[in-house]
């Protein structure tokens, strides 16, 4: 009994598959037996027909690729329209392929139109997303925009077509796209809330590529993180100091601070301090300090340098040297100043001009020089015998 059940249950399965297979091949549960002689012809001619269609279709293709071929010098084609052009066409053969296919396999005609619509929306976003970024670049030519920010407009459009392009698409087969929409956009300002400090660094990162106050390669000052600009990120830029170490700042503490940019100009001025004596020669040591910095590989001759008497301080006579260097030259600053230093201190040295440092002098008279009129120093017992006798002299 129980050996008779279980035939009987695969014995039904076999039938529903075999009921099935009938019914995907075209045929009708209303028949009265499963004709399948006929429907093997028949899906045998819509085969047929399709490989037939196919040929047909890819024929043209074929031709039009060869056309765009030959005439790619005459209608003056270069490598990347001709590419997109061949994109296109293949686009247009694979969806008029695919909508053969299903005409002969008896789709619906509404299924079949509907996925013709959106073939069309679906090729109209493509060849808006395979043009956008030679048109992202012109239009950073055309306004004079950084191109660190053309790899950005291109994600950013790159986003926005695929989600038109979705919601085109899906609406062509009767979703509700407004429903969907409103649901992203509440899940979007959720997320916004969660994620405040991070939107806040994606639009000062976006405000700081677009006011181009600062490019990769720069040599800046940000809450005194003092280095080249190495990366301007959407969320962070990188800066990258003389130490070989790299500061990774929220754009939003860069948008908010104070940022000085070093290298914006064509040239930048620098300034170190030098002293001499009191008794040195003021245009000599001044001559000395310019012919040290015209020696200079660094320094620039023109705008000229200057050397001038900043202060007359305790220890001696303060100058101010000031000289102009090329952009390049801002990273060794530090080092390009100690050997100025050193240089002029060695060309002080030369001209016997002293550097004076900190120090205390006493200057002792001598008899010969300075003679100095002195008075004996009285003793205990002479003021004791004064003090009695001037007594005894008030006495009447």
């Amino acid at each position: 009994m129980a050996i008779a059940g279980i035939t009987d249950f695969f014995q039904e399965i076999v039938r529903d598959l075999h009921t099935s297979l009938y019914l995907a091949i075209g045929g009708t549960i209303d028949e009265d037996s499963l004709d399948w002689s006929a429907k093997s012809v028949e899906l045998v001619s819509t085969g047929i027909k399709i490989l037939i269609l196919l040929a047909v279709l890819g024929f043209f293709y074929w031709l039009a690729i060869y056309i765009v071929k030959k005439s790619r010098t005459r209608i003056r084609l270069n490598e990347r329209r001709s590419k997109i052009v061949r994109s296109i066409l293949r686009y247009i053969w694979i969806v008029t392929s695919l909508i053969a296919i299903m005409s002969q396999l008896n789709f619906e005609p509404d299924t079949v139109k509907a996925t013709a619509k959106a073939s069309t929306w679906a090729g109209i976003y493509y060849v808006l997303w395979t043009s956008s970024g030679q048109i992202i670049h012109k239009v950073l030519q055309h306004y004079g925009l950084n191109a660190s920010i053309e790899q950005l407009l291109k994600n950013i459009l790159s986003v926005l077509l695929l989600v038109f392009g979705l919601a085109s698409v899906m609406a062509q087969f009767g979703f509700d796209i407004v429903s969907l929409v409103a649901g992203l956009g509440i899940a979007g300002i959720a997320v916004g809330f969660a994620a405040q400090s991070t939107l806040a660094n994606f639009i000062a990162g976006i405000t700081i590529l677009l006011e181009q106050s600062f490019q990769v390669g720069d040599w800046v000052n940000i809450n005194d993180n003092e280095g080249r600009v190495v990366v301007i990120a959407l969320r962070t830029t990188h800066v990258l100091t003389r130490d070989n170490i790299t500061v990774i700042i929220p754009n939003s503490n860069v948008a908010s601070s104070v940022v000085i940019n070093l290298t914006s100009k064509n040239f930048i001025r620098f300034d170190i301090r030098m002293r001499i004596a009191f008794e040195d020669d003021i245009d000599k040591a001044r001559e000395v300090i310019l012919q040290v910095l015209s020696e200079s590989d660094v320094v620039l001759n023109r705008p000229e340098t200057s050397a001038t008497v900043d202060e007359i301080g305790e220890y001696g006579v303060f100058f101010i040297v000031r000289f102009w260097v090329k952009p390049a030259a801002v990273a060794r600053m530090p080092k390009i100043k100690e050997v100025l230093r050193e240089n002029i201190k060695r060309a002080f040295d030369a001209a016997d001009i002293s550097t004076p440092y900190p120090h205390m002098r006493l200057l002792m008279p001598t008899e010969q020089v300075y003679p100095i009129v002195t008075k004996p120093v009285a003793t205990p017992t002479q003021l004791v015998t004064e003090t009695a006798a001037l007594k005894k002299d008030s006495k009447p």
